[in-house]
């Protein structure tokens, strides 16, 4: 892992201007816009508001008794939010060195920077908004102490996001239809995981599959803690390193074989 804690070391003694960076990059995203920044939050917000207001309310609808919770809405929201982070944060980063081709190319600057700005300014917008549901979901269970584990779970996406940005920037840099898949992937991806339906009612010799998908132990995750106050299994806390761990492997391959290259790409 040289190559990558060679980068990591250079994310590190440039922290504030990641800081600086990240924080620019959220000001650009709605420069020109009368509500700003406001904009970041209306999206996941307008969509959490329409699941309770239809299915909670209007439908009333009901899940099974191995669900974490009866109401649908309420389910939907606590898998989505955290869904929708992944996928901005991982896109955003994805596209993050083809965004910045020609400052690299200008500049000796560390291509993780680049990426580590884009996948932090996508997250300082949505960590606020999962931890917000700690206190809109706590009164259900009396905010037992699993609560807790909201922290290490958010920072442990971060990580997540970060390494798997780094490395798909890299490919997207060698292949541009790295970005078509990817998109394609994350489209499909929501119906293989357990955003939009308990892990109990997907058939049990086919559930290996949902496992496939990167967010399923955080989504799970967060439902055990946010639905009903409990600490995630350890089976989830083994998938989640275990992603974090794949990606950094990739990741030390890429930057092995690609930074020399990687300027021409872009």
């Amino acid at each position: 892992m040289h190559a990558l804690s060679r980068d990591l070391r250079s994310l590190w003694s440039s922290r504030r201007l990641l800081w600086v960076m990240a924080q620019r990059e959220m000001a650009a995203r709605y420069a020109g816009t009368a509500a700003g920044i406001a904009w970041a939050y209306a999206q996941p917000l307008l969509t959490a508001a329409a699941y309770y207001l239809v299915f909670d309310i209007v439908f009333a609808m009901r899940l099974g008794e191995q669900a974490p919770t009866r109401a649908v809405g309420t389910y939907l929201i606590a898998g989505m939010l955290p869904w929708m982070a992944f996928c901005e944060a991982l896109s955003r980063g994805m596209n993050s060195l083809l965004d910045a081709g020609g400052v690299l190319q200008k500049n000796a600057l560390p291509p993780v920077l680049f990426v580590a700005r884009s996948v932090l300014a996508s997250t300082a917008i949505h960590a606020p908004l999962l931890l917000a549901l700690a206190l809109l979901y706590g009164p259900q269970h009396h905010f037992q102490p699993a609560l807790a584990a909201l922290l290490p779970l958010l920072a442990l996406q971060l990580a997540l996001c970060l390494v798997w940005g780094y490395a798909l920037a890299i490919l997207a840099a060698a292949l541009r239809d790295t970005v078509q898949l990817v998109g394609f992937a994350l489209s499909v991806g929501v119906f293989l995981s357990p955003v939009l339906f308990p892990l109990a009612m997907f058939p049990q010799d086919w559930r290996w599959v949902l496992w496939l998908n990167p967010m399923t132990p955080w989504v799970s995750s967060y439902q055990s803690v946010l639905l009903q106050g409990a600490w995630p299994l350890m089976q989830n806390w083994t998938a989640t390193l275990a992603w974090i761990g794949l990606g950094a492997m990739l990741l030390e391959v890429l930057l092995r074989r690609g930074r020399d290259e990687l300027v021409d790409w872009l």
